[in-house]
C-alpha cells in the first residue's frame, strides 16, 4: 500500500489529537496529503465528541508512526 510505504518513509501526515476528559492521545493516519487529512478528520473529531471527549485538540504532522495509535 502506497499510505504504508509513505508512512515508513516519514512522508505521511497524521494528525496527533489530544483530549483532556479522558485524558487521551489519538494518532489519526497514515495519508498521503495534508488535504486528505483535512477532508477525513472532521469525521474523527466528530466521532471523539459524540462519543462523550472534551477539550479537544489536534495538530498536522507529517512523520513515521508505529503502534501503539492511541495512547492513555
Amino acid at each position: 500500500m502506497i499510505r504504508t510505504f509513505g508512512n515508513k518513509l516519514g512522508l505521511a501526515w497524521w494528525a496527533k489529537v489530544e483530549t483532556q476528559s479522558p485524558e487521551v492521545t489519538y494518532w489519526f493516519g497514515p495519508f498521503l496529503t495534508k488535504r486528505s487529512l483535512r477532508g477525513n478528520l472532521n469525521t474523527f473529531l466528530e466521532d471523539l465528541n459524540n462519543e462523550g471527549s472534551n477539550d479537544i485538540t489536534h495538530t498536522l504532522i507529517r512523520c513515521k508512526r508505529t503502534e501503539p495509535l492511541t495512547i492513555e
